[in-house]
């Protein structure tokens, strides 16, 4: 049973990319919130609840543009989620999680850009938003250089955590109902900042396809990868469990 309160009429047109743009931004700063006590050293672990802290406040904003936040996220069944398969990606090592970063925030900073300079109803928060996301594609363009150009097991890693991703990155240029963008733009772009990344890290781009028959578009239609089930279980525990409660 879906137990997502139904969008208000003057909502329903931007449901779809206000879910899809929302989802991205809960499901990603829940995995980086996942690193709390966790991270390689006190400065990292402070930069990614930051990084966690910005797609949360995003996240809050595009939700309640369909209904109530707290409900969309916390009672939601699996399927009613419209996040990318990329979020949803376990952290695995951290040159695994700063992989994950790259091509996404490469991705919404160059999305929100366009949101940004148009005059549709996402471009307050796009204009806004795209500040904060200049520094996480910096912080992740940071990393990757420090660990491909690194020591022979950095680059190893980091080499690894681009490979394994890279099938779900074709997801983020597919149409969404409402997103008024220029899909081919934003694409030719990402590949264009990915890969001067990449090169400058001394990694090699993935050759293989970005995305399988399978998992194309796959996460916008409701059908999310076996992590992904085990992840909002967790997030989702505590108000399932105390419906109703409040501090």
């Amino acid at each position: 049973m879906n137990h997502a309160p139904e969008a208000a009429p003057e909502a329903a047109a931007l449901a779809p990319a206000a879910l899809a743009l929302g989802d991205d931004a809960l499901v990603l700063s829940h995995r980086l919130g996942e690193w709390a006590g966790h991270a390689p050293v006190l400065e990292e672990e402070v930069a990614l609840a930051n990084i966690a802290l910005d797609l949360l406040g995003q996240a809050r904003v595009l939700l309640s543009l369909v209904g109530d936040e707290d409900e969309l996220a916390y009672l939601r069944e699996e399927r009613a989620f419209r996040n990318l398969q990329l979020v949803e990606q376990p952290n695995g090592d951290f040159a695994h999680t700063i992989a994950r970063q790259l091509y996404f925030s490469t991705y919404q900073k160059l999305l929100y850009g366009q949101l940004a300079a148009g005059d549709g109803p996402f471009a307050p928060l796009a204009a806004k938003a795209v500040k904060e996301v200049a520094y996480h594609q910096d912080h992740a363009e940071h990393w990757t250089l420090r660990l491909g150009d690194g020591t022979e097991e950095s680059h190893a890693r980091m080499q690894r955590g681009c490979d394994a991703l890279w099938r779900f990155t074709g997801e983020m240029f597919q149409p969404v109902e409402g997103l008024d963008v220029d899909r081919q733009k934003l694409e030719d772009g990402w590949r264009e900042s990915v890969g001067a990344v990449l090169e400058r890290a001394t990694l090699t781009v993935p050759d293989g396809p970005r995305s399988g028959a399978w998992a194309a578009g796959a996460g916008r239609q409701g059908l999310h990868t076996e992590p992904f089930g085990l992840m909002i279980a967790e997030m989702q525990h505590l108000h399932r469990s105390h419906p109703g409660a409040t501090w």
